[in-house]
């Protein structure tokens, strides 16, 4: 196994058992049996490796429930079901979760993406936003607004999950579900 590996996989077993703030680049050099230093070869910051982390468990999550989609449902259980596999695969993964926790990582995700410049560590954006345009031209979406405003609509949902504390952690997942719910039945009123 390499080293930039060794890092890697130490980091990942660190973060899940401290999380995030409470991990430092000497505990993951530890743990990879590596100097400090070797850290630097790889990785500019704690940072950028729990980025690296987080992007592949998100990812990995994401892939899971979009091969396991019947896209054939309509599509509030469509969104329905990715809202759930959503909230189920964070629930089960320490990395992810550790993510949703603070607002620290919104300052660490705008720097990934400008050092990376990617415009999302998302990657599902791309298939839904199809699948949008697809269900407008089939007459089962409004067409009337706009496919990437509508994307923009499912994130405002899904962000909601990042304000608990300020809404009442007693009102979660169930806030979500009826968001999407009154969400999607409006969307898909195409008689407006």
């Amino acid at each position: 196994m390499d080293k930039k590996q060794q890092l890697y996989d130490a980091a990942k077993v660190i973060f899940s058992e401290k999380g995030f703030k409470d991990t430092n680049i000497a505990a993951i050099t530890k743990a990879a049996h590596m100097a400090v230093g070797t850290f630097y070869l790889y990785y500019s910051s704690k940072e950028q490796l729990f980025m690296e982390i987080f992007r592949d468990e998100n990812t990995a999550l994401k892939r899971n429930f979009l091969e396991s989609l019947d896209m054939n449902q309509s599509p509030l259980e469509i969104v329905a079901q990715v809202l759930r596999s959503n909230d189920e695969g964070i629930s089960a993964s320490p990395i992810l979760r550790e993510w949703y926790r603070s607002e620290d990582f919104r300052k660490i995700e705008k720097t990934y993406r400008e050092e990376h410049a990617i415009e999302s560590l998302n990657f599902i954006y791309d298939t839904f936003l199809e699948l949008v345009r697809r269900w407008q031209a089939e007459g089962k979406m409004r067409a009337d607004i706009d496919s990437v405003m509508i994307m923009k609509v499912f994130e405002a949902i899904i962000n909601a999950d990042t304000h608990k504390d300020e809404i009442g952690l007693e009102y979660f997942p169930d806030l979500l579900y009826v968001m999407t719910q009154l969400v999607m039945e409006s969307l898909t009123n195409c008689t407006q």
